[in-house]
């Protein structure tokens, strides 16, 4: 990990300025987990956050990648985004935590697969992984895998609990190595979350692994992006160390609450 802010600065320098970069945001909503994970959450949040994922094709936007909100409302997603293109995805495994045994976990996917979700986000247990149990974290992910029945699979590493560069890679790589879909940064429950050093080494493992095997591993990151110039740093990361083929929803997600609004703001500029 030697010389990693100055590779990503590196990066990061060559990105155009927001104003320069006026295509690339009408793109940015595809890429969207339009995003509640809250305690208050009810069947009406649900369906006004779904009505905002519908909502952005009235703006000449596309619509979000999907929803991402708690397993209860899985079917008032489903209800209300029928007739879209847009995915439900609903968080598992003890979800933001980790904190459970396994056997909870699965029952926790199995609901959501019974429910009808098509994307699940589980954790990875960070207190095994800092205790480096490396062969439990691996068996838990790999048990979690199988329980997902084929559905869509996004591993969250809660980057911000890692403490180390070197601990963000091999979390990474344990995830990757247990068939995870995509990996993601955070919960959006811990400071920090997602950020470009977290994103860059991730990407980085992925590069790594797609040229071992030739197999792509979509990136994920959440919490705190808020603005167009935070999510362009994200897509401008993806472009460059992965290439062009990454910005596509299969690849590249974006977990966020508020980004919707301010790219719809912008639109109207």
């Amino acid at each position: 990990m030697d010389h990693l802010q100055d590779d990503l600065q590196q990066v990061l320098s060559t990105r155009p300025p927001l104003a320069a970069m006026k295509e690339e945001l009408k793109r940015m909503s595809a890429f969207l987990d339009l995003t509640s994970l809250e305690g208050n959450d009810n069947k009406e949040k649900i369906a006004q956050l779904c009505s905002k994922a519908r909502a952005l094709s009235s703006h000449f936007l596309p619509f979000p990648a999907a929803v991402c909100i708690y397993s209860p409302f899985i079917g008032t997603a489903r209800e209300f985004l029928a007739g879209t293109p847009v995915k439900v995805a609903t968080v598992a495994a003890a979800f933001p935590h980790g904190q459970q045994p396994l056997k909870v976990k699965l029952e926790e996917i199995r609901y959501a697969v019974k429910e009808g979700a098509d994307e699940i986000d589980i954790v990875i247990s960070r207190g095994t992984f800092l205790e480096k149990d490396y062969s439990t974290v691996y068996r838990e992910l790999d048990a979690m895998r199988e329980a997902t029945h084929g559905k869509t699979l996004k591993v969250i590493l809660e980057t911000g609990e890692l403490q180390t560069p070197e601990n963000i890679a091999k979390a990474s790589e344990l995830a990757i190595e247990t068939g995870a879909d995509f990996i993601k940064t955070s919960t959006g429950k811990v400071t920090p979350a997602a950020t470009e050093a977290s994103v860059f080494i991730m990407l980085r493992i992925i590069r790594e692994h797609f040229r071992k095997t030739g197999k792509k591993v979509g990136i994920k990151p959440a919490g705190g992006i808020a603005d167009a110039e935070k999510a362009l740093n994200y897509y401008w990361l993806v472009r460059e160390v992965l290439g062009e083929s990454w910005l596509h929803p299969d690849y590249f997600r974006l977990g966020a609450s508020r980004l919707a609004d301010q790219l719809i703001a912008l639109a109207a500029l």
